[in-house]
């Protein structure tokens, strides 16, 4: 790959130098030799065909050809104020799954719309790593929070903290894929958005490396799926059926959340390893193969959708009895339903937007492209939001703390040495409420740990079954 993309001197082309070879052609017109940013290609008689070897990038196979024509007037064809350089054919160097692609994508559409999906794809990988590092910073917080605080400690809680950890898992591994493919780029330039393999000596250059990686990288993505699925089970657990005093089976949860993955994306791993001999399995994700983990996934976003909708039933029957005696109740179990579409980012349906197959037009293909990438990259940071940030009882755990610390601070402050005893006095007399309630109130599964959502839920549940018999 070249140091300087402006000049070919010092390039061998079959044994000559760049130089020799212009000094070889002393009569008649030629195109002079160039850089086309991937390859630097000789100088050529006009009226001429040039081949060289394609270049060793993901989805080209380095045994074709690709080729550039020299015009009769000792110009390479092609060149066009977009093109300063000439046009260099490289379809014949595309693998059947890549030339597909490039067919559905990028056949048959003008400069501009090639453009413009070009930007697509740089905008929303600015967006995915935007996305990805709130939901990294903020999945660690929420994280924190949860294991910190005792008060907060409860089954449900127990769940969010397993869905945390395979979230942070999970982005930590993306990110790592993404600033290894931009360091990629920085050593060797790009073509298409994809850096050029085999001398960066990055993980992206490394084969089997590069193919752990994103094994891995999948079985943590099936993991936070399993984890939403365990959040759909023990929430419909909650509200639909009769089991609230019931402690979790948490070996079948473990079992479930971070051991079903694993043969799927073994299984997964060999199937590619067998029947798709290309560097890190580019595109693996526009392969039939790809449906041996994403079934698996799709049927989590099914399960948790149909225990929505059973959640929902039980709380529109009881909106159905109360719509006429009483208003206040009315109102309640309305929120409650608002509060149950809340789950959805939680229940992992809304990454049913990524599954459906993505539009070829390239105005649908934006929208569809920044609406599904957005869901994913903020997913870690929605979930967080909603059930950790928003939460009213995390909030005032918090504030709780937050208080302390500005009694003790202003009790340790040097300007107020001579109020330190009353303040100690009022102190103590503030935290015996505290102290006695907490004793009184041990932490359980029945306690309101689980925050704002499911009491509400829980409780129009409850009421439902009493008075509809559901």
């Amino acid at each position: 790959m070249m140091t300087d993309p402006q000049d070919c001197t010092g390039v061998t082309f079959e044994g000559f130098e760049v130089t020799e070879y212009f000094d070889n052609f002393t009569v008649g017109v030629y195109c002079n030799a160039t850089w086309d940013t991937i390859l630097c290609w000789p100088a050529a008689r006009a009226g001429s065909t040039v081949r060289l070897p394609c270049p060793p990038l993901p989805g080209l196979d380095p045994e074709k050809y690709g080729f550039r024509t020299c015009g009769s007037d000792g110009i390479w064809e092609g060149r066009t104020p977009e093109l300063p350089r000439g046009y260099t054919n490289y379809t014949e160097c595309y693998t059947p799954e890549t030339y597909e692609l490039y067919k559905r994508f990028f056949a048959e559409k003008t400069p501009a719309q090639k453009q413009l999906m070009k930007d697509v794809i740089t905008g929303t990988r600015t967006m995915d790593v935007v996305g990805l590092w709130l939901s990294l910073v903020s999945s660690l917080l929420s994280l924190f929070i949860f294991s910190y605080f005792r008060s907060l400690r409860c089954h449900r809680t127990r769940i969010h903290r397993n869905l945390f950890v395979s979230i942070i898992v999970q982005v930590f591994i993306r990110l790592i894929v993404y600033v290894d493919q931009f360091v990629a780029r920085l050593q060797n330039g790009e073509v298409g958005g994809t850096p050029p393999t085999g001398m960066s000596g990055t993980i992206y250059d490394t084969p089997v490396l590069c193919e752990v990686l994103y094994a891995l990288l999948e079985y943590t993505k099936t993991v936070q799926f399993m984890w939403m699925l365990i959040e759909g089970i023990y929430l419909h657990n909650q509200i639909a059926v009769s089991v609230f005093s019931k402690k979790p089976n948490y070996f079948v949860f473990y079992a479930m959340g971070w051991g079903a993955p694993l043969p799927v994306t073994i299984a997964w791993s060999i199937t590619m390893e067998f029947m798709f001999h290309r560097q890190c399995w580019y595109p693996y994700y526009f392969l039939p193969y790809i449906w041996i983990i994403e079934a698996p996934r799709v049927a989590v976003i099914v399960v948790n959708l149909l225990f929505l909708l059973n959640i929902i039933r039980v709380l529109v029957l009881k909106l159905q009895d109360t719509r006429h005696t009483n208003e206040a109740q009315y109102v309640k179990v309305r929120k409650a339903i608002k509060a149950a579409l809340f789950l959805l980012p939680l229940l992992g349906i809304t990454n049913f937007v990524v599954m459906i197959e993505s539009p070829t037009e390239p105005i649908a293909f934006a929208i569809w492209s920044y609406t599904s990438h957005f869901l994913v990259s903020f997913q870690g940071f929605i979930i967080s939001l909603l059930y950790c940030f928003l939460n009213g009882e995390v909030q005032q755990v918090l504030k709780k703390r937050w208080d302390r610390f500005r009694q003790r601070h202003m009790v340790h402050n040097s300007s107020f040495r001579r109020m330190s005893r009353s303040f100690s006095v009022f102190t103590s007399v503030t935290e015996v409420p505290h102290t006695i309630q907490q004793n009184r109130t041990p932490i359980s599964a029945s306690n309101s740990c689980n925050g704002n959502l499911v009491p509400l839920l829980r409780s129009s549940a409850q009421n439902t079954r009493q008075e509809s018999g559901v």
